[in-house]
This record gives C-alpha cells, structure tokens and sequence, in this order.
C-alpha cells in the first residue's frame, strides 16, 4: 500500500472510532453527565499516552500543548457530550459535520492561506449527505445542543489548524502531543465537572465498560492516529476524514438500535463518501510530511 493511502486509512480509523461516541454515550453511560463523561474520557487517556511516550512539553509547547488542549479536548469534549445528550445521535452528527467548512475558514485566518472554490463546494456537499443520512421527520432540534455541536466543531477546526501551524515538537511524536493535550484539557475539566455536576455517580458494570472503552480505544489510540495523520497530511483534506463520525453513528444506529436506513438516506450515504473521498483523491500535500520519532506502537496501549 503506497505511504499516502496508508495515513489516509489510519488517520481515518480515528473518527471512525469517535463516531461510535453516540451510541456508546446513550446506551452504556450515566444520563446527563456531559462533563464527568468528558473529563473521564479525557484524563485517563492523556496521562496513559504520556507515560508510553515517556515525554514532556518542553519550552513553548508547555503553552501550545495547553491551548491545544483547551480547544480541542475540553471545549471540544464538553461541547460533543453536551449535544450528545440533547440531540438524537444523528442530529449531533449533523451540527459536527460541518468540520470541513470551519477547517477552511480557520486555515485562510490562521495560515493564511486560499482555500480553493472546490473545497467549499465538497464541505457543503459533505454537510448535505449527512443530513440527508440522519435527519428524520423523528428528529428533533434542541437549540443548545445543536449550537453546543457546530461550537465543538468550530473549536476542533481550530485546534487542528493551529497544530498544523506548529507542527509536531522536534523532540517528540504524535504520542506524546496527544497525551499533553487529552491531560491540559482533563485537567481544565476537573473544577467544571464538579461544580455542574457535583460528585461521582454510583457507577455500573456497564457504565464503567463504556468508559474504558471510551479511554482507550476511542480517545487514547483514536487520538494518537489523528495526530500522527495531523503530522502528514495536508489539513483540508484531513478535515473532511472527520465525516466518517457522523457516518459510522448512522450506521451504528441502523444495525445496533434498529434506525431505518431509506432510498434517500442511502444517497446522502454515498454523496457524502463522494465528497470525502474527492478531497483526498485529489489534495496534495505543499510540503513534505512531518517526520517524527519512533514512538511504541498504538496496539500497546
């Protein structure tokens, strides 16, 4: 398999893996935790990906790791739960599927950078096959949850542009990013999940599987493709992989909780892998990927 399309495949196992957030997050979770859950998903998982790499921030990226974190785990995580739970799984994937679009916007005012007409066109196609995958007549729209989805979207675009800006720190790989990122955020949480939510919940067998599950697989090894794919791909394109979420919950809700699959969601199905395949089948990267040390393989964690 040429390089390139082995980062596609590998970067794209991460939302993947977050698609199946929804699913996990109403079926195996404690109700209307979005906090706890976010810093139980978060903390864990940066501390564990911190030891594998056996590294620390040093100079500037104590600050960057930090703004990072903020951004992309615990505005993101708070924003994604907060929507999880107040929106039917599709309807959350809808208002995060417009990470494309917000990628671009961040890419023109953080790196300056054009952003092709075509790109544009892509994002909103991608956003128009997802909709047509999971809204329903059913679907309701809770306004908090919906602005609390496209939010945490806008604040991931964000995080992901300003990485690309910085790079990964010459003396560490995605491994270790990823874990001074998921430990700064977990960290951010800690004093909100208490003060909203109080104390810990008597927790099941069930709800400790789905955190587990969440910690591990879903963030700590979903977050350590991301970056190494942050590290080598081009970021537009990048962007547009995230629509595999959205896609893998809509399918999730058909074969695991019995959600109806029509003719038109099935189009909206294949327009929005259209889109996201069009975006990697003709991106090429500017410049030469990132290079990043050896670090211990993900199926370790």
């Amino acid at each position: 398999m040429p390089t390139r399309t082995r980062d596609i495949v590998l970067t794209a196992l991460a939302p993947v893996m977050w698609g199946t957030t929804y699913l996990v997050t109403t079926e195996f979770l404690p109700p209307d935790r979005p906090m706890l859950t976010s810093l139980i998903r978060a903390l864990p998982a940066g501390l564990l990906l911190v030891l594998i790499a056996r590294r620390l921030p040093k100079g500037a990226w104590w600050w960057k790791a930090s703004v990072i974190g903020a951004l992309n785990i615990a505005a993101f995580f708070a924003l994604l739960f907060l929507a999880a739970y107040r929106l039917p799984g599709g309807v959350a994937a809808v208002t995060t599927a417009v990470g494309p679009i917000a990628t671009a916007g961040a890419t023109i005012l953080i790196l300056r950078q054009k952003v092709r007409p075509r790109t544009w066109l892509l994002g909103i196609t991608g956003v128009t096959g997802i909709a047509m995958v999971v809204l329903t007549a059913e679907a309701r729209l809770d306004p908090i949850g919906a602005l609390a989805g496209v939010g945490g979207a806008m604040a991931m675009a964000t995080a992901v542009v300003l990485t690309k800006r910085w790079g990964l720190p010459p003396h560490a790989g995605p491994a270790a990013l990823a874990g001074w990122q998921l430990t700064a955020g977990g960290l951010l949480l800690i004093p909100v999940a208490f003060a909203l939510e109080g104390g810990l919940p008597e927790f099941t067998a069930v709800n400790v599987a789905g955190y587990v599950y969440l910690g591990l697989v879903n963030t700590a090894l979903g977050y350590w493709l991301w970056f190494r794919g942050i590290g080598r791909l081009s970021v537009v394109p990048l962007s547009f992989l995230g629509l595999f979420s959205p896609l893998t919950a809509a399918i999730l809700g058909w074969a695991a909780l019995g959600e109806t699959f029509t003719f038109w969601q099935s189009t909206g199905f294949a327009i929005a892998l259209a889109a996201t395949l069009a975006s990697q089948l003709h991106a090429r990267p500017k410049s030469a990927p990132i290079e990043a040390p050896e670090i211990p393989e993900p199926a370790k964690i």
